[in-house]
């Protein structure tokens, strides 16, 4: 098993590693990353510990494992929300969302165990001293009894890491014998995937979660359903635009959340130009989110906002360019999610919604200034920075996300964007995706 991580690289490690795991999805695929942090509660930009994420981006699975490592749910970020009053108000904000609730039970059932622990430690604590002559302050009782629930959270820590070591170590064993011990192979290998999953309760019971939906038919159905939004207007490009949606949604969970809300929505409408590389033959003029008339002819890609349509030329989707169809294909549906999620020009951020704005403008003018500074950015970035209106650069900032992702595949697109666009990347996480995920109607 690879070594721990040390106190000192714990932070950078988590900014640059794991929260690129968590943002991008399934827990499984990031779990020896997990293992490998000795606290779990390492904080990270705004003072928000791995639990503080999880929570804001619905992760049940994230969530439940970093609990039953023994994060900490009283931990308050610069906002001064601990993990419970964080996934209370997910909840407000997204009352239909099942995930969300079942990131509320989670956090609140650990929170409860914990204040019992408190409580009976504070029990034991004023019997013991019923007939003794008090020789210390009460601040004095609450730091000692603090440090005992501190003491027991980091028992339960050390007894995870090695329960998960020892099944490790057993699973590359079995796996190591000859073929009559190969049977037992998948057991041990799902037991050791299972052992974080457990709940534990202050009584020592534990519960399994439920197994999810069938996501190879889920991600059938929002692909076809995709497709019957998709007009080829000239060509015979089927094929490609499926293996396109295909890739969309398998490739990072940015853009797959874009793809589960659009193919819900019956307003939606694509229309494709398999013969040509530009949206000419489709749109010869149009007016840009900016008000600046555009000619079709050297445009890929586009948005129509009016029509709640998007265009794409996608000829020859082979070697580069492939790349490059595939991202403003993304770009461009993310646009349209923004516009139909938000109802707000496109904005990513519900109307009225001031502290939403006022987190987008600081994003926007935290870019500015570093190309002020000259240095070196995004092409789809400076783009947005162009922009003569304030909506118009949001809403190209926020499809920046998906476009740079879809670009450069999810983790090295996640990673750019994590050393050079930290903020963008958190509040297209946490804002953006959260809301088309409740929204979805697949």
């Amino acid at each position: 098993m690879a070594s721990n991580i040390s106190a000192s690289g714990a932070e950078q490690f988590v900014e640059e590693r794991l929260l690129n795991g968590l943002f991008t999805g399934p827990l499984l695929q990031h779990k020896e990353l997990l293992n490998m942090l000795e606290d779990v509660d390492v904080r990270y930009m705004r003072q928000k510990t791995l639990l503080h994420v999880g929570v804001g981006l619905g992760k049940t699975d994230w969530v439940e494992e970093l609990l039953a490592r023994g994060a900490d749910t009283d931990i308050t970020d610069d906002s001064q929300q601990n993990a419970l009053s964080s996934a209370e108000e997910m909840v407000r904000q997204f009352p239909d969302d099942v995930e969300r609730s079942k990131v509320l039970q989670l956090v609140t059932l650990v929170h409860k165990r914990d204040q019992v622990i408190l409580h009976r430690l504070e029990a034991s604590s004023s019997r013991s001293t019923d007939h003794a002559t008090p020789v210390a302050s009460p601040e004095c009782d609450v730091a000692s009894l603090k440090s005992s629930v501190d003491s027991l959270r980091r028992e339960m820590k050390s007894l995870v890491r090695q329960l998960s070591s020892s099944l490790e170590e057993l699973k590359a064993q079995v796996c190591g014998h000859d073929t009559p011990l190969r049977c037992l192979e998948e057991p041990v290998a799902s037991t050791a995937e299972d052992v974080t999953s457990i709940k534990f309760g202050f009584s020592g019971e534990a519960s399994l979660s439920q197994p999810t939906s069938d996501p190879a038919r889920a991600r059938q159905e929002c692909v076809d359903a995709m497709m019957q939004k998709t007009r080829i207007v000239y060509g015979s490009g089927v094929d490609e635009m499926r293996k396109m949606y295909e890739r969309l949604y398998d490739g990072d969970e940015c853009t797959a959340c874009i793809i589960k809300f659009l193919s819900g929505d019956d307003r939606v409408k694509v229309m494709v130009d398999s013969d040509s590389y530009y949206i000419g033959g489709m749109k010869e003029k149009f007016v840009d989110l900016d008000g600046t008339q555009r000619n079709g002819s050297k445009w890929e890609a586009f948005c129509d906002f009016e029509s709640e349509t998007v265009y794409l030329g996608a000829k020859d989707c082979s070697g580069i360019r492939e790349e490059f169809v595939f991202a403003e294909l993304g770009c461009a549906l993310s646009q349209l999610s923004l516009k139909l999620v938000f109802d707000n020009e496109g904005s990513p951020y519900s109307k009225g919604d001031v502290e939403g704005e006022l987190e987008w403008m600081r994003a926007l003018e935290e870019l500015e200034e570093k190309m002020k500074r000259g240095e070196v950015l995004d092409d789809d970035i400076k783009v947005a920075l162009d922009g003569k209106t304030l909506k118009a650069k949001v809403c190209w900032l926020a499809a920046a996300v998906p476009w740079i992702i879809a670009y450069y595949g999810s983790t090295d697109g996640r990673a750019r964007l994590l050393k050079n666009y930290p903020l963008l990347l958190s509040l297209y996480s946490n804002n953006v995706m959260g809301t088309l995920l409740a929204s979805a109607k697949r």
